[in-house]
């Protein structure tokens, strides 16, 4: 199998380096396309109005002056354009991507790009908040990809995975402390405490910082949120398709508008 890999945090951070090593481990082929520089919160934003500029890493890795999705659309049109790859895999992203998160984050639009070009494809994320021992939980995701290859579920995945227990005992998924298991969910609810801070820089001139305090998940069974929060990776199946199809008899009442000259 031919494997694309990306993410949203740069072609030198440690999620990435740590989804290719565990991906060449299951795959035969694995290349990595990422930007380079960190492009997180881009959502599923593309780069119309200015050149990409694309350096080759080595053999099988690409860095692009772009976000995630002008990635998976620079390997599948330039880097691998007669043999598209069999899966696209983005992360590991450093922080969830829980509830409405999946709307923002560019890790889960890498990932929605490649569905969207009708490639199965995956965005795993390490749910922490200060610390992110990558490594730590490399038995766990080489065990998820290897599930993937062997159950091929096709569609869009958006996986994440709880911060593995540093003072656990008892064995958990793959041997790693700490990890439970794995649930299959729906998308949860997280609440944002956004704030739009306002200083000077040092010359005078005003400027914005969007902040807030570290969202708080609300407890809701059978979400993400709660799978993580419970100590269990999460799986939740996207879909691509965004119609509210409850409204749409609400709304039948549009097509018998009349077309008719209004009175004057």
């Amino acid at each position: 199998m031919r494997v694309l890999v990306s993410n949203d945090d740069g072609i030198d951070a440690p999620g990435i380096e740590l989804l290719r090593a565990c991906a060449a481990e299951v795959f035969e082929e694995v290349f990595v396309v990422a930007p380079a520089a960190e492009m997180s919160g881009v959502g599923q934003c593309l780069t119309l109005h200015a050149p990409l500029r694309v350096q080759r890493r080595d053999d099988f890795a690409f860095a692009v002056t772009g976000t995630p999705v002008d990635c998976i659309l620079v390997a599948l049109g330039h880097v691998l354009p007669d043999h598209r790859p069999d899966l696209v895999l983005s992360g590991v992203n450093r922080g969830p991507n829980l509830g409405n998160d999946v709307h923002y984050s560019g890790t889960v639009a890498a990932a929605r790009e490649g569905a969207i070009q009708g490639i199965p494809s995956v965005a795993f994320s390490l749910a922490g908040h200060h610390a992110f021992p990558f490594t730590r939980i490399a038995p766990a995701l080489t065990a998820l990809l290897r599930w993937l290859r062997d159950a091929r579920p096709g569609g869009l995945l958006n996986v994440n995975i709880p911060l593995p227990a540093a003072d656990a005992t008892a064995p958990g998924l793959a041997g790693v402390p700490g990890l439970r298991g794995v649930r299959v969910t729906r998308l949860g609810q997280r609440s944002y405490a956004n704030r739009i801070i306002y200083r000077d820089d040092p010359r005078g001139v005003p400027y914005f910082w969007i902040g807030g305090d570290f969202p708080e998940m609300q407890d809701v069974d059978g979400t993400d949120c709660n799978a993580v929060r419970d100590g269990y990776v999460s799986v939740t199946p996207l879909g691509l398709d965004s119609t509210a199809f409850d409204s749409i008899a609400a709304l039948g009442a549009l097509e018998r508008l009349s077309l008719s000259t209004p009175p004057e």
